[in-house]
């Protein structure tokens, strides 16, 4: 089987320093085993996306010389597919309507003495379960318990052994919003699935989103990828590098030098010849990007291809 493996920007913003360690991760992981690199565009969340940003992101990916070996998709251009599978899940009575606003969900869980950690998930109480009631229908949730137990178990590749009760933790989550939007997680169900995605390598902030996709694949009839979850880059305040938090463009007029930063967050050796005092300037001489990638492909197959369960340091 041949491996496949994606990266998925959102086009927000430019790369930075933490998405290139995705980036760079799932690239290796898939030319470590001869496999295909695709890249696809979630911009499923239009408001937030802009042709400008994802220009650029294409533009540094270029720079860094991870090439897809397939043109990029866009979620933009696929939102016919998530309507089949959201009317394939109100089919089988895995899906409803909710009219539920983000006040009332706050009230309901207050009234039930459930408190809303800061960045936690605000478990749905299930409201409209039950139907209606007659009111308008603004969004579609998934009825994580109308097929077998909420409860997922999966093996990570780097964070090893992991579990989620979904309804407990998550509740019934969103599959298109009330602005009329595709929700995250169904789209990236839906895309992964149409193409052919094999392994995951992603951020380890996604791995709370890792159950919910597995009871997604699982109702959808489609097949589970194989996940690892990279460490995150945090600013120096602790929190993660993110486009939210003001994360600065990663600098890709010194491509090697920015391919070397992802490298090391992710444990990997310098490649021989390495002259880490000249790093600062405009090249290293005796060593090119292919001659990087090629030492870096090599050395993450000798720790995650061939030993699955190893841990990053």
């Amino acid at each position: 089987m041949t491996v496949i493996g994606r990266f998925a920007p959102s086009p927000t913003g430019a790369l930075h320093a933490g998405s290139a360690v995705a980036a760079l991760a799932s690239w290796l992981d898939a030319r470590a085993r001869s496999g295909r690199w695709l890249v696809r565009i979630e911009d499923v969340d239009t408001p937030r996306c802009s042709a400008q940003a994802e220009a650029q992101i294409l533009r540094q990916l270029a720079e860094l010389q991870l090439h897809p070996d397939a043109p990029p998709v866009r979620q933009s251009d696929r939102t016919a597919r998530y309507g089949s599978a959201l009317q394939h899940l109100v089919t089988a009575g895995q899906a409803y309507p909710c009219a539920c606003t983000r006040k009332e969900i706050e009230g309901a869980l207050q009234a039930a003495g459930v408190l809303h950690e800061r960045h936690g998930e605000r478990v749905y109480p299930g409201t409209c379960r039950a139907g209606l009631q007659g009111r308008p229908a603004r969004a579609w949730r998934f009825h994580t318990e109308a097929r077998g137990s909420p409860v997922i178990e999966w093996h990570d590749r780097r964070l090893g052994a992991q579990q989620q009760d979904v309804a407990q933790e998550v509740g019934d989550f969103v599959l298109q919003r009330a602005d009329g939007l595709w929700a995250y997680q169904l789209a990236v169900v839906v895309d992964d699935a149409e193409q052919g995605i094999t392994d995951v390598v992603r951020g380890e902030d996604l791995a709370d989103n890792t159950a919910r996709q597995i009871l997604l694949q699982r109702a959808l009839g489609l097949p589970t990828p194989t996940y690892l979850h990279t460490p995150l880059v945090r600013a120096a305040d602790g929190q993660k590098l993110s486009k939210q938090n003001g994360a600065t463009a990663l600098d890709t007029s010194r491509p090697l030098a920015a391919l070397a930063q992802a490298a090391r967050h992710l444990g990997l050796p310098d490649p021989p010849g390495w002259d880490s005092v000249l790093i600062a300037g405009a090249a290293t001489p005796g060593l090119s990007i292919s001659d990087a990638l090629t030492w870096w492909t090599a050395a993450w197959g000798d720790r995650w291809c061939q030993a699955r369960h190893a841990t990053l340091a």
